[in-house]
């Protein structure tokens, strides 16, 4: 694979769950990851792991929060916050901090839900639903270079914020 080839991920929500599960595929079609939600637990988590069930990172809701935030823990320790930004006309907007490294912003159509990722001016993911007929599924595009599991963690963290019901 080129240096430049962007990777294109399918994150779909399981349609017959009892629980908000996501699946994640790759172009071909072959399931990758998936995102488990946990029902018994006290906030709202997701484990998101490999197609044999090996933990990756955890996704929670911050129950204590100003704005609507999650966390990403990688091996148990913090990994990542997403923070919904306040809200512009039609816009809706994020920060991605990476503990002790940069921080993405993700700025979105909330009526579109299309959303790029952007560092350094640079944009590091795209995310839309314009892709698919599906309404339970997104499209991600990851650009070279990028920690690809980190964006599609924060596209499930922007997907649970920005559908939260206030």
């Amino acid at each position: 694979m080129s240096d430049t080839t962007w990777n294109r991920y399918k994150l779909q929500k399981s349609l017959f769950a009892l629980e908000e599960d996501f699946w994640v595929e790759n172009e071909q079609g072959e399931q990758l990851y998936k995102a488990d939600s946990q029902a018994l637990s006290l906030r709202e988590t997701f484990v998101l792991a490999d197609k044999n069930d090996n933990e990756l990172l955890q996704i929670e809701a911050k129950l204590l929060a100003a704005r609507p935030t999650m966390k990403i823990k990688k091996q148990g320790q913090l990994y990542a916050t997403v923070t919904k930004k306040l809200l512009t006309l039609l816009h809706q907007h994020y920060d991605i901090q990476v503990e002790g490294g940069p921080t993405f912003e993700a700025e979105g159509k909330i009526n579109k839900h299309e959303y790029e990722i952007h560092n350094n001016g640079s944009v590091a993911a795209k995310i839309s639903k314009a892709w698919f007929s599906l309404h339970d599924a997104y499209g991600i595009e990851v650009a070279p270079g990028q920690d690809d599991l980190l964006m599609l963690a924060a596209a499930i963290c922007i997907d649970e914020i920005s559908t939260e019901k206030s």
